[in-house]
């Protein structure tokens, strides 16, 4: 097939892009010790610059947000500092790229959390789902999400000021912009998604309590970057990842969406609830229904090809495309579609932490 819709540039704010592929923020679990990312891992974001825009993986905003072993952070000196390689590879590389704002709430375990405390989320309500840890003598292994406690009510300012200081970071560290993370299961989804949301506060039981969180989160994020075109947000609706569930994903996300178009972001990035196999019957119809109700710039996500990703263009579905495992095994991703090439088998062995290996040997072409 030949491509041409995902070959035009598109103006994102006061960026530029080449073109209409979008690296997907995808957590490798290879930082260094303090959660900071290294040279490794600007060589394997250098590599990909080819894309119109790379979202980095997912970053947390303050050390309560970890769920993962290895993931980085983004609210250190040495954080950002780490960050600035990344930052300055990608765009001498000509890339451009954005910081994923992340906080897992409830997916984590105390040998995460400072003092080894419990994690939080909205309600005390323990995900059936799994996290990454290291225990004291170094070894580390996959682990069931712990028990949470519930943020109390006078807590939810501090979390969103993590966010805030989060974003700010990241404009430091010199990302061209920053991605609130709402999306797959994690602390935002988590306030925004009925079953794990059983709060009797302004925070918990409609749509637009649920979703204020979320909106305070973006506001505050906003306003500390101080340009609203530097600003995205992902959501994944109908998602169960992270062992979430909503009993109106309409009503909630359209209401969301619709919030969302007075903020004038760079972009809404909508994640596919089967990017990991499986069916999700009506998505198809709900995506379009929150395509026409956002009036601004939309990236899909999941499970795409460049066939797909071509007709989601051209039928107007969306306007920038996002690729996770296939930039994994492709840093030539583009030009591989541009050719109508074959591209590179998945190694499923080296997916999170590690070297190298898998990381950044994935041969280009020639």
């Amino acid at each position: 097939m030949t491509i041409k819709h995902l070959l035009t540039p598109l103006q994102l704010g006061a960026l530029s892009l080449p073109n209409r592929l979008v690296m997907a923020p995808l957590t490798r679990q290879r930082s260094l010790p303090g959660n900071v990312p290294g040279e490794l891992n600007a060589s394997y974001y250098a590599q990909r610059a080819n894309a119109g825009l790379i979202i980095s993986e997912a970053s947390q905003v303050c050390p309560e947000g970890q769920g993962y072993a290895w993931s980085p952070g983004i609210h250190s000196d040495a954080q950002v500092a780490g960050w600035q390689q990344v930052t300055q590879a990608v765009h001498q590389a000509g890339g451009r790229i954005f910081l994923q704002l992340w906080h897992v709430g409830r997916i984590s375990h105390p040998l995460l959390q400072p003092h080894g405390a419990d994690p939080v989320a909205p309600s005390a309500i323990q995900a059936k789902a799994e996290c990454y840890v290291v225990e004291a003598d170094g070894s580390h292994h996959k682990a069931a999400t712990a028990m949470p406690r519930a943020l109390e009510l006078n807590e939810l300012p501090d979390v969103v000021a993590a966010y805030a200081h989060g974003s700010a970071n990241a404009i430091k560290a010199g990302f061209d912009g920053v991605e609130v993370h709402a999306a797959n299961g994690y602390l935002l989804d988590q306030f925004l998604c009925s079953d794990s949301n059983q709060r009797s506060d302004t925070y918990g039981g409609s749509a637009e309590n649920r979703a204020r969180m979320v909106l305070q989160v973006v506001d505050a994020t906003v306003a500390t970057v101080g340009d609203s075109r530097k600003v995205g947000i992902r959501i994944s609706p109908m998602g169960t990842f992270g062992d979430v569930n909503d009993a109106n994903p309409l009503e909630t996300f359209s209401y969301l969406v619709a919030q969302l178009n007075s903020r004038n972001l760079a972009y809404l990035h909508v994640n596919r609830p089967d990017w990991l196999g499986g069916t999700f019957e009506g998505f198809d119809e709900l995506l379009r229904a929150l395509r026409d109700i956002y009036t601004g710039t939309l990236i899909i996500a999941g499970g795409q090809t460049a066939e797909s990703g071509e007709q989601a263009i051209s039928e107007g579905l969306a306007d920038l495309v996002a690729y996770g495992r296939p930039y994994i095994a492709n840093p030539d991703l583009l030009a591989r579609f541009q050719a109508g090439a074959e591209l590179n088998p998945l190694d499923g062995n080296t997916l999170y932490g590690g070297g190298a290996e898998g990381y950044t040997d994935y041969p280009s072409m020639g």
